[in-house]
């Protein structure tokens, strides 16, 4: 048996290695054959070899069919997983798109809710309109009527004009005779006014001359009432004065519990009960001198006092409230 041709043939079937020991079996099951059985047998075994050679041949080209079967399919496999993740990627996609799609019908149904009470207010509104116009009409209607008889009354106006301007002729006459009258008149008052005018200066000299009197029997008086009745103790004489463009009709130092403190007043002949509200403006302007005279002297301690001939109980409550003594001249 030629082993080395029977490898040659199984070498491109089985490689080389397999190829080599499929022969030596073959030798050795050959050997054992001619040792064994008779030609008859021999050459049906060597055509069952044959068989199973080319059995194992199919077998091979099956399995490289089937390898390159498998290798489709991995390939198939392959395609279909990368088109399965773009079919997720697509799904998440659509979802996306179809939640916005969902916030999107959100927001358009509440648009239509929100049209729909517009158009609800709108009707209203109409229906108001409506009203309104008919009063409009209405009311036209009624100014029509008005205007008529406003026509009609400017007719009975021009008639009366009429009569009026025929009276208005006979009035110029007289007003002619007035305007005389009136001139004559003029000169008269002209003449009364010099009088009163000169008449008043003199009284406001006079009314000066008893205010600094009052004032003069105020500064000798004060210092008395003040030590008896409010235990001030008066240093130095009263005078009348001016401090930071203010004229201050009583101004003095003096003492309250040996703390040294300033007495700033008004002097007032009378406080009319009937003009309450104008005399109590001497509160405002005894604030002013103050605040002048801190201006002048510092943060110091100061008394405030208002002398009068008479003054209403009403302005003296007030005079209490702004902490300022009132003293009237029975009082000395």
């Amino acid at each position: 048996m030629d082993t080395l041709k029977i490898y040659e043939e199984l070498k491109g079937v089985f490689g080389e290695e397999g190829a080599k020991k499929l022969a030596n079996i073959l030798g050795i099951i050959y050997q054992e054959v001619v040792n064994t059985v008779t030609k008859e047998e021999f050459k049906e075994l060597k055509n069952i070899v044959s068989e199973l050679i080319e059995a194992e041949r199919k077998s091979e080209q099956r399995i490289g069919r089937l390898e390159e079967v498998i290798q489709e399919l991995a390939e198939a496999q392959k395609r279909t997983e990368q088109r399965v993740e773009e079919l997720a990627e697509a799904q998440k996609r659509t979802e996306q798109r179809v939640e916005e799609l969902a916030e999107a019908q959100k927001r358009t149904e509440q648009r239509v809710e929100e049209l729909a009470e517009a158009q609800k207010r709108t009707e209203q509104r109409v229906e108001e309109l409506a009203e309104a116009q008919k009063r409009t009409e209405q009311r036209v209607e009624e100014l029509a009527e008005a205007q008529k008889r406003t026509e009609q009354r400017v007719e009975e106006l021009a008639e009366a004009q009429k009569k009026s301007e025929e009276r208005i002729g006979s009035l110029e006459i007289s007003m002619k005779e007035l305007a005389e009258a009136q001139k004559k008149t003029e000169i008269q008052i002209e003449k009364l006014t010099k009088s009163h005018i000169e008449l008043r200066q003199e009284f406001g000299g006079f009314t000066k001359t008893m205010s600094y009197a009052f004032e003069n029997e105020a500064y000798r008086n004060l210092p008395i009432v003040l030590k008896n009745k409010y235990n001030i103790e008066v240093k130095e004489k009263f005078i009348r004065t001016e401090i930071g463009n203010k004229e201050v009709n009583i101004f003095g130092r003096g003492k309250v519990d040996g703390k040294e403190i300033y007495i700033v007043g008004e002097a007032k002949l009378r406080v009319d009960e009937k003009r309450l509200k104008k005399e109590l403006n001497i509160f405002k302007e005894l604030n002013e001198k103050v605040k002048a005279i801190k201006e002048e002297y510092g943060d110091v301690e100061i008394i405030k006092i208002i002398v009068t001939h008479f003054a209403p109980k009403k302005f003296i409550e007030k005079a209490k409230e702004e902490n300022i003594i009132v003293i009237q001249s029975f009082e000395w």
